[in-house]
């Protein structure tokens, strides 16, 4: 599947997989062969910040 390119649905989406499976944001970086910078990057011009000890983006 390829994952949303629209940066809110993006950070639902992103959000939504690391809450039902438990990943990390690099482990689901690495199951999606997706650069985690990049990632970061893109939701960050969003207004979304990666939040590693609730692993999730807020």
């Amino acid at each position: 599947m390829q994952i949303p390119n629209d940066p809110f649905i993006l950070f639902s989406y992103v959000n939504t997989q690391l809450r039902d499976s438990g990943m990390t944001l690099a482990e689901f970086c690495a199951e999606h062969e997706l650069d985690a910078d990049a990632l970061t990057e893109k939701l960050a011009a969003a207004g979304f910040r990666y939040d590693e000890a609730q692993r999730r983006f807020r």
